[in-house]
Formats: structure tokens, sequence, C-alpha cells
């Protein structure tokens, strides 16, 4: 009976055979971009309602939970590739070594992060989306604030199979519409994520300086972040 339970939940925890991305491993990280609108803004987790996960994708998942919780390492900012993007509604980050910047930046602007719980929505072969809950402190006001987010994390065709596999898109949306990239806000978000790696002093951060060469595509642009601006409503 042990063994059958246990091969039930190994087969419960494999992803669907759903492939989102046709660009090979090669291509980078903006031809992993996954778009979507949502049919509510309500992002809060129901951990009850978590898809089980592989060990190495439990693995992935945990050290990114990490990482937003104002505990980064060297070795957990390799999770993602070095052409990777990072996307969220503060921040456009497309090579590694500017989002080393950005995670190791973190315990300066906030005295405490902590995950409030995770609800995985969607195992795919090439992505895993989750609702994810996380109270942020600010170091200086003292305040305190949760946000609720849906996050997408697009899986490198070379490592999905592997024991370490990594990110090449990271997009964190904190309410039901996706980005269009375009307009001042962006414009911002993207010109802090440049500034940041280049002014922090941290040895770890420049761990990863070699990636600012790494290979960029112009960044899409898309008019809005509503449905017409390709990101199809998605029911989460």
């Amino acid at each position: 009976m042990a063994s059958e339970s246990a091969q039930a939940q190994t087969q419960a925890s494999q992803p669907s055979e759903k492939t989102n991305f046709a660009a090979t491993a090669s291509a980078p990280g903006e031809n992993f971009e996954p778009r979507q609108t949502t049919t509510t803004e309500d992002m809060t987790p129901d951990p009850s309602k978590s898809l089980p996960l592989s060990p190495a994708r439990q693995a992935l998942l945990d050290d990114i939970l990490a990482l937003y919780g104002c505990e980064p390492t060297v070795e957990r900012v390799k999770r993602y590739t070095p052409d990777c993007v990072y996307d969220d509604q503060f921040v456009y980050a497309n090579d590694r070594y500017k989002m080393a910047g950005q995670w190791f930046a973190l315990p300066k602007l906030f005295s405490l992060s902590r995950n409030e719980g995770y609800e995985v929505v969607r195992n795919e072969a090439d992505l895993i989306m989750f609702k994810n809950a996380q109270t942020w402190t600010f170091r200086l006001l003292g305040k305190t604030t949760t946000i609720n987010a849906l996050v997408s994390l697009s899986l490198d065709p070379a490592t999905v199979d592997s024991d370490f596999i990594r990110v090449k898109y990271h997009k964190d949306q904190a309410n039901d519409k996706d980005y269009s990239h375009e307009g001042l806000g962006f414009s911002f978000k993207k010109w802090q994520a440049d500034q940041v790696a280049k002014h922090m002093d941290a040895p770890e951060v420049e761990e990863f300086v070699k990636d600012k060469g790494a290979g960029k595509e112009a960044v899409r642009k898309y008019g809005t972040g509503k449905e017409e601006g390709e990101a199809p409503v998605l029911d989460v």
C-alpha cells in the first residue's frame, strides 16, 4: 500500500505535457514571456489547493521563495539563466546581473519579508505558475504591507528535466492586468533595474557581472496590459 501511495503521489506531481513556448534554450529570455489577464484581481492563495510538484520543481520553488524572503545567495540567483528577464510592477531587469542587483538589494530595503502561503495553479512542461502572499516590512519606515501576486516562471528548456532547473522569464503580477511595457512607468522600471546593480557594493552581485553581455532582444511592447495586448484571459 505504501509503495502504491508513493507511486500515486509521484504521478500527481508530474507536470502536464502542455508547452507554452516554441523557443529553444539558446533564445534570450524575452522569447519566454508568459502573458495573461485574469478573471479576478484577487490573487490570495489557497495552499490546500496547491498542485504538487516533483522534488526538482519544488526545490526551484523553494529557492524562489527564499529570494522573496530576503535570503539571497549566489547559488539561488543561479536559478536564472544569464539572459533571463524579471518583470514586475516595479522592475524590468533583462539579464542576471541586473536580477542579482535586485535580489541582493531587497534586505537593504526591507527588515522582514515573510511568506504567508502559496498555491501552485499551473504545473506544465515549461511553466510553473503560483499565487503568492508576501508580507514586507520597510526597513526605515517600519510600515508593513502584504502583497498577493500571480507569479509565472518560464523554465529553461536546457535544464527543465534536470535536478537544477533554471528560469528564463520571471513575471510577478499584482492584479488582473499584464504589463504593456510602454509609457513613463515602464521607463522608470527599466531605468531602476539598470541602475541598482551598478551601484551595489556587493561581491555577490559582482559574481554575475559577466552576464551583462548575455543575449538580449528588444523589449516587446503591447500597447496595453489588457486582453487585446496579446494577454489572453486566464481563469486562476
